[in-house]
C-alpha cells in the first residue's frame, strides 16, 4: 500500500540544501498536523540522511521526501545520484557515538530514533536512497 500523502523536493547536494530540506519538510509535516515530537524526530532523521548524502557521496543532486503512510507512520527518504553498492554502512556503537568528535553520529542517531531504516537502489535518481520510518505518536492517557 502506497503513502497516503507525500512531499518531495529536489536540491543540489550541498551543505546549505540540508537546512532547506529540513525547513520545507517541516512545513509539510505541520500542514499534515503531524504531532510536534514526531515532526521533530522526522526532521532530525531527514537532516542526518541528507547530511550523509552530501558529505559521503559524490552526488550533484539529492531528492528528499517525506510520506505519511496509511498506518500513520512517517517515512523520510533521501536519494542521491551516485551509483554505488546498496549495503548498509556500519553504525558506530554507543561508546563511539558519544565521544568528542563532531561527526560520525548520524547513523547512530538514525538507528536509535527510527523504527526501521535501510538503503536501496533508487529508481528516481539512478543512485541509492536511504529511508527511515517513525511510528505514530501514541497519545498519553489523561
Amino acid at each position: 500500500m502506497g503513502p497516503r500523502r507525500s512531499h518531495w523536493l529536489e536540491l543540489p547536494a550541498e551543505r546549505s540544501s540540508v537546512a532547506v530540506a529540513r525547513h520545507r519538510i517541516a512545513e509539510q509535516l505541520d500542514a499534515w498536523s503531524v504531532p510536534r515530537s514526531t515532526r521533530n524526530d522526522a526532521i532530525l532523521l531527514l537532516s542526518e540522511l541528507a547530511t550523509n548524502a552530501v558529505v559521503h557521496t559524490a552526488s550533484t543532486r539529492m531528492l528528499c521526501g517525506a510520506a505519511l503512510l496509511p498506518d500513520g507512520r512517517i517515512r523520510v527518504e533521501v536519494h542521491d545520484d551516485t551509483p554505488a553498492r546498496c549495503t548498509l554502512p556500519s553504525v558506530p556503537d554507543a561508546a563511539d557515538a558519544c565521544g568528542d568528535e563532531e561527526s560520525g553520529r548520524g547513523l547512530f542517531i538514525v538507528q536509535q530514533l527510527a523504527d526501521a531504516w535501510g538503503i536501496a537502489r533508487s529508481t528516481c535518481t539512478s543512485g541509492t536512497f536511504v529511508w527511515a520510518t517513525l511510528a505514530p505518536e501514541v497519545p498519553h492517557a489523561a
